[in-house]
């Protein structure tokens, strides 16, 4: 039994460790300068990315072929089935490293949060779920504290010589959540509908997306774009031997690269046992975590401004994401505070808002436990 909490430990350190490296490992690598030029290529980065996610297909055949027998059976289902959500991954994908090229790390991973709300919004427009209040009280906050974070980018940095490329990589990151917010309702069709081993989709979109944008970067190296989203001597929307030059006369963006594709990795395995040994409680905190951890890095590191007006937006980001996923708050309410009013008009009002409905003598585990 102890042995098991220490390897479950170990799984949420790994996951948090890891989570943090991607965005930091990402943003030193872009600061590094080879060739007369800093090494700024988000498609060739997501591409790397893509790579480390193709390894969890690795490691689930291996795991696959060590249980044997015991390995259980194996759902059939078309695997191009996840080619949409990998387009949308891609293109999300893209967008939020070139956002990070322009943007500070900190708010790269705080604009990240505001998956929470388009993946809430989208689940009501597309597949027609009914949210109870706390849900939209927690896309409020979130909305919220995204503003108050844009708000703090625009007025500390919107002044700088690099004010508006800050902004623009603000909305980038953005615009990339709603595409990944896209792709996660897609893959909660598919792996709700076929019972899809996570592991196993993580590996297939890593394949696909590696083989679509290596070929997509090749009609990208003939299209020229502003020098706000291209630094390389032609502005190339992507040029790839530009970036295998700049890696090879600077190693050090060699071990950058290496080690995105082996945190992307670690990070996809630790996530997916994470969310299998612990409950969502847990995740939320660990995810929070690594937003903080990031914040406190990138000051020292890439020389970030403090802002403290963002400790207010990273609260309400952190709230609302609670919120929303029913975490701390909502069971502490249904446990603790609703019986005192059972019976009156105010529970009632308590429960639609808590539950969405009316609470029931046959449903009471369901309104003091939430939603499962």
């Amino acid at each position: 039994m102890a042995s098991e909490t220490s390897v479950t430990v170990l799984i949420a350190v790994i996951m948090v460790i890891t989570g943090a490296t991607n965005t930091l490992i990402a943003k030193w690598t872009d600061k590094l300068e080879s060739a007369g030029s800093r090494f700024e290529h988000p498609f060739f980065q997501a591409n790397c990315m893509f790579v480390g996610e193709f390894f969890c297909l690795v490691i689930f055949i291996l795991l696959y072929l060590y249980k044997g027998e015991n390995a259980g059976h194996l759902t059939k289902f078309n695997p191009f089935l996840f080619a949409l959500p990998t387009i949308c991954d891609i293109s999300g994908t893209c967008l939020q490293y070139t956002g990070l090229n322009l943007t500070t790390a900190s708010s790269y991973q705080m604009l990240g949060g505001s998956v929470v709300l388009f993946a809430g919004l989208l689940s009501v427009i597309y597949l027609k779920m009914h949210f109870a209040g706390y849900k939209w009280l927690g896309m409020i906050l979130v909305s919220a504290g995204l503003a108050v974070i844009g708000l703090c980018d625009m007025y500390y940095n919107g002044n700088t010589e690099h004010g508006s490329d800050v902004i623009i990589g603000d909305l980038l990151i953005v615009i990339a959540q709603i595409l990944h917010a896209v792709q996660a309702v897609l893959e909660q069709q598919i792996l709700h509908k076929y019972d899809v081993a996570p592991l196993l989709a993580v590996g297939l979109e890593g394949a696909f997306g590696f083989i679509i944008l290596s070929a997509m970067m090749v009609p990208m190296y003939f299209i020229t774009v502003p020098k706000t989203f291209s630094h390389n001597p032609h502005q190339r929307l992507e040029d790839m031997f530009f970036a295998l030059k700049q890696i090879s006369e600077e190693p050090w963006i060699a071990v950058g690269l290496l080690g995105l594709i082996i945190s992307i990795g670690f990070f996809n395995f630790a996530s997916i046992s994470t969310t299998k040994r612990m409950n969502a409680t847990t995740r939320i905190i660990l995810e929070s975590s690594r937003t903080l951890i990031i914040w406190m890095a990138s000051i020292p590191l890439f020389g970030d401004k403090f802002i403290p007006l963002q400790v207010l937006g990273f609260v309400l980001l952190v709230l609302g994401v609670f919120l929303y996923n029913d975490v701390l708050f909502g069971p502490k309410i249904r446990r603790s505070i609703l019986p005192y009013f059972d019976g009156t008009r105010l529970a009632i009002c308590c429960n639609g808002f808590w539950r969405g409905r009316e609470r029931h003598e046959e449903d009471e585990d369901l309104l003091f436990n939430g939603e499962q």
